[in-house]
């Protein structure tokens, strides 16, 4: 098996410029981080499964709902990017006898850093002039794009890959650190694995035990609140890297893999219909918060697409055609670009074009999204990457100056005056980026103001066990015989609990429902409400409010205990959780099952009332913006009108509220 270069026939190999790199345009074909290396020749089929790649992680960032399991897409990549590597590691020290270090780092710096150094300001700017809250942990994250350490300082910071409330402008480049990592400590292990471990298939076992080491770490340290260690580090996700490497040893032993038996001959077919099967649903079907995603997940999806690589490197065939399609070369060959700019162009494009999700309006602010990362990408793979590629970093920028000089002197002028302005500019932006997004100020100053109120006397006398007990309940439900205490309730009748999100529409809530007596603070859970429900005792009042949810998903046995503890005689009220997370739609079935048969509780579906609304949400597209805090205070009257409705029988009409 040899890879063949743009234009190569029979495996013939390309020319060199001194330095090392392909003359002509010649390239491999690797993942999205960097090619795979000097003077190597494209390995037919790999530009398919990049681009296949690439677009489920797009899919995954466009709306995390469309394709749940699109995340793993880095596993491919990783995949990928460790066969690759070791393949030409291996190569060239079986050609030469030594693998020249010096050159193989500079290679990487040479294609890693030119698109890099584009998107980087590029990034920093666009965000500046669409939203400041996206600038909040820039100079973190802009430090971590030029040392390659994004991920291990994003897990420092506490950053969650999954469900976000501060949306992390780099976030994509925790991978581009991992893969980098790898290229800096991979070729000194490897040297060690080729003089020390005579036998090939010794060494294929050591790798492989590498492999899973990865992932019994990633499995033993996975925490279900916060995934995004185990995800961003990369002691515990090297699994797919190493597996790579296992393969590339593995095919280039005198066994090739098993590659050269008849019965491989006859399955390979199969092999890589399962393989792809196995891929394509897990994109589908995966969760970032379930247990099985990282322990043995993640470890499975790396294994399909070594059985991928395997079969469509090793000879032709169906599978390896359909990779090939022009279509999947193109995008393919621009999967770094797209990987670079992608996650970027959606956040501005988000705060640019507000519009929540649902609807024909949200879907063509997606589409818009990738036509300007495919155009980003396209025209830093024409002028930035293949110039780079095909020149070098001297040649590239000495070829840009003489295109300058051609234009004549103005536009060259004004073009070096547009680069001095963003050598300006950059460090002026990093310098005044805000510390803390204004969603998370202006929840800061909506929970003090209700630890105020909380400290202050109750004004009123608070409902006792039951709604019989309530004057105004009586008064509102005498005329209805056989409704006590299920009549529309007041602001005074109502207890709210939640998370931030109810912190977050407090102020409307205590608008729209005078007298409401909130408990709410952020980073609440599930977990916590049968004990805030229970610690109210006699004092809770007929009617209640309940938001949890947003930050750590459904617990239906929490919500069965605090719906115990509240009672049967109780109008309760739980609201949906909304999030551009995958998990949303599922936590809101599991909110709607484990509320099922209680007669006495109504959903408030804030998620579907969201639907292709424009501001309703703040910066960070999950907690409501004021005019949005109505639209929640609203839903949760609606709910408790049908509440009403449904127990007493008798139409509850709303009275208009004037929205300040």
């Amino acid at each position: 098996m040899e890879p063949h270069g743009r234009g190569e026939r029979g495996g013939v190999a390309t020319a060199r410029r001194p330095d090392g790199e392909p003359a002509g345009g010649a390239r491999t074909s690797s993942p999205h981080p960097a090619s795979a290396g000097a003077g190597t020749r494209r390995l037919a089929g790999l530009d398919g499964l990049r681009a296949l790649a690439v677009v489920a992680v797009l899919v995954f960032h466009l709306d995390p709902r469309w394709l749940p399991g699109g995340f793993l897409g880095v596993d491919v990549f990783f995949v990928v990017s460790g066969f690759l590597i070791t393949t030409l590691l291996v190569r060239e020290r079986r050609d030469t006898g030594r693998i020249d270090l010096r050159a193989f780092w500079g290679r990487r710096a040479r294609r890693l850093l030119p698109p890099l150094l584009l998107v980087v300001p590029s990034a920093v700017l666009l965000a500046r002039l669409a939203e400041g809250d996206l600038l909040v942990g820039v100079g973190r994250q802009v430090l971590g794009a030029l040392t390659f350490t994004s991920n291990w300082l994003e897990i420092g910071a506490g950053s969650d890959y999954f469900a976000s409330t501060s949306p992390v402008l780099l976030a994509n480049l925790w991978s581009l650190a991992v893969e980098e990592q790898f290229y800096l400590l991979w070729p000194l292990a490897l040297l060690l694995l080729l003089r020390f471990v005579d036998r090939p298939a010794h060494r294929v076992a050591v790798v492989a035990a590498l492999a899973a080491a990865s992932a019994l770490a990633m499995a033993w340290r996975f925490d279900p609140e916060y995934p995004t260690r185990v995800y961003y580090g990369t002691d515990t996700h090297a699994m797919g890297l190493m597996v790579g490497a296992a393969l590339a040893l593995a095919l280039a032993s005198p066994g090739r893999a098993g590659t050269a038996t008849a019965g491989w001959h006859r399955s390979r077919r199969a092999v890589g219909a399962v393989a792809l099967a196995v891929l394509l649903g897990s994109f589908v079907v995966a969760d970032e918060r379930s247990a099985l995603t990282f322990r043995g997940g993640i470890l499975l999806v790396s294994l399909a697409t070594a059985a991928l690589v395997l079969v469509v490197v090793e000879r032709p065939g169906r599978l390896r055609a359909l990779l090939e399609v022009p279509a999947a070369r193109w995008v393919g060959a621009r999967s770094y670009g797209i990987y670079l700019w992608h996650w970027p162009v959606v956040l501005v494009v988000g705060r640019d074009l507000p519009v929540a999700p649902g609807g024909a309006e949200y879907v063509l602010t997606r589409c818009w999204a990738v036509l300007v990362t495919l155009a980003a990408a396209d025209l830093s793979y024409r002028f930035v990457e293949t110039p780079v590629r095909r020149l070098g970093v001297r040649g590239a920028f000495a070829a840009l100056t003489r295109r300058l000089r051609a234009v004549g002197t103005r536009r060259a002028r004004v073009a070096w005056a547009v680069v001095a302005t963003v050598a300006v500019a950059v460090p002026v932006v990093l310098l005044t980026a805000p510390d803390r997004t204004s969603t998370e100020e202006s929840l800061v100053a909506l929970e003090a103001a209700l630890s105020r109120q909380a400290a202050s006397p109750e004004p009123t006398p608070a409902a006792t066990a039951g709604p019989r007990t309530l004057p105004s309940a009586r008064a509102t439900t005498a005329t209805v015989p056989g409704a006590a205490g299920w009549a529309m309730p007041t602001g005074a009748e109502i207890d709210g609990f939640g998370d931030s999100m109810l912190v977050g529409a407090s102020d409307a809530m205590e608008y729209w429902f005078d007298g409401i007596r909130l408990d709410a603070r952020s980073n609440r859970r599930w977990s916590q409400a049968p004990t805030l429900v229970e610690n109210r005792g006699p004092g809770l009042r007929r009617a209640v409010v309940l938001a949890f949810g947003t930050n750590f998903g459904t617990d239906e046995k929490a919500i069965a205990a605090t719906l115990d503890a509240i009672g049967p005689r109780r109008m309760v009220v739980i609201v949906t959780v909304h999030g551009r997370y995958a998990r949303a739609e599922a936590d809101n079935r599991r909110l709607r099952s484990a509320v099922a048969g209680r007669d006495n509780v109504q959903v408030a579906d804030w998620d579907a009332a969201l639907a292709g609304t424009r501001g309703m949400l703040q910066s960070d597209d999950i907690h409501p913006s004021i005019r949005g805090a109505h639209l929640y205070s609203s839903t949760v009257r609606q709910a408790f009108a049908t509440l009403s409705e449904r127990h007493t029988g008798r139409k509850v009409t709303l009275p208009a509220v004037r929205i300040p």
